[in-house]
């Protein structure tokens, strides 16, 4: 029957389109985007119209994209250039508890070097509070950086409203959009968001590939230095397989496609629910299921144990997660589902992560729904 791949969240399959363009560019297109002569400007005319291709899905300038390594990359060149090029301005930032640990660890970092940060608490079912956002924010604050959609409970931040509180303030705003590009609409100029930060192996790229929007405007220094790729920004010669693949899966999401994903994602979920509640198994959901990301489904099971429960669903073929796959390897408990329940609670063991994504179909979800009933 084949195993059945449930953990598109930590990372997902490269779509065939992808392979076959990233193929395409490393058999024709070898040479390096910075040479003059012809090899060099056939690759740079490449890595602009894969520029072009990210702008245009963000409706941003193709100028304020810079192809990097991914996420981590990102959300450090945001965090800690903003912060050390602007510490004569303040030493002030916000974020929240339930960052990813590219951006909590990079906040931890800071704190040693002298700089003030205050985390953001979420109530139960993960959100943070407006009220809490305006208290924190003060005179000195010199960036936020609040995630767009979280990786672990799926949970939608209140970005728009945060851009708009923003708009009248100085500090930067930055987010990290890996886990939500792809399955929402995201126009930057229109949320008020300064930096962005996107990674490719999420939505069907290649692993290693990313980008980090910055606004015209935002003046922050390079985080690698080097030569003089793009445009100053980020030194090193471009990874242009990458980039061409990670432009190739930006074209594959249409919003046709997204909005029908979406919908086949929540049928997904609630096909899940379906069988548990058929089969009397007690089950309560982690985060909001008003205002999530379709692909993610959190889940905790009164008492079964996790790791366990995950052990026994892969030796029957299917993949899922309890946690994000950053600290998956790790013995300490989500800090996540800590942050939302407290220290100790049962329900850190007890929790799984269920995610959607290319190539699932309601057929595997079936059967990966029988299994876990099983299992448990």
């Amino acid at each position: 029957m084949g195993n059945i791949y449930l953990d598109h969240a930590a990372t997902t399959p490269m779509h065939p389109l992808v392979i076959k363009e990233m193929m395409d560019i490393m058999e024709g297109t070898f040479g390096n985007p910075s040479s003059i002569h012809g090899f060099g400007r056939m690759a740079h005319e490449k890595l602009e119209n894969a520029r072009q291709i990210v702008a245009d899905s963000l409706h941003v300038r193709s100028h304020e994209i810079i192809f990097n390594s991914g996420g981590t990359e990102g959300d450090n060149t945001a965090i800690l250039e903003t912060a050390f090029s602007r510490q004569n301005e303040g030493k002030h930032l916000i974020t929240t508890v339930i960052e990813h640990p590219a951006v909590l660890n990079t906040m931890k970092y800071l704190e040693k070097k002298g700089f003030e940060v205050t985390y953001l608490p979420v109530d139960q079912k993960g959100n943070i509070s407006i009220a809490d956002f305006r208290s924190a924010l003060r005179e000195d604050t010199i960036l936020v950086s609040i995630m767009y959609g979280n990786n672990e409970i799926g949970n939608l931040l209140p970005i728009k409203e945060i851009g708009e509180i923003l708009r009248e303030h100085p500090a930067y705003f930055h987010t990290d959009a890996v886990q939500a590009y792809g399955n929402q609409t995201i126009h930057p100029q229109e949320l008020g968001i300064d930096l962005l930060s996107i990674s490719g192996h999420k939505i069907n790229g290649p692993k290693g590939i990313g980008f980090l929007y910055k606004r015209d405007g935002v003046n922050i220094p390079p985080l690698l230095l080097g030569g003089e790729q793009e445009e100053k920004r980020r030194a090193g010669t471009e990874n242009l397989a990458g980039i061409c693949g990670l432009a190739k899966a930006v074209e594959i999401l249409t919003l046709e496609e997204r909005e029908a994903r979406n919908k086949k994602y929540l049928g997904f979920q609630q096909l899940i629910l379906d069988k548990l509640a058929e089969n009397e198994i007690e089950y309560a959901i982690n985060g909001d299921l008003t205002n999530k990301l379709p692909h993610v489904l959190n889940l905790r099971i009164p008492g079964i144990v996790n790791d366990l429960l995950l052990m026994k669903l892969d030796l029957q073929g299917f993949a899922i997660s309890i946690g994000s796959a950053c600290t998956a390897g790790n013995i300490e408990p989500s800090h996540v589902l800590e942050a939302m329940y407290g220290k100790g609670t049962p329900f850190l063991k007890e929790s799984i992560r269920i995610s959607f994504g290319y190539g699932n179909t309601e057929e595997e979800v079936q059967r990966f729904a029988d299994g876990l009933v099983k299992a448990i």
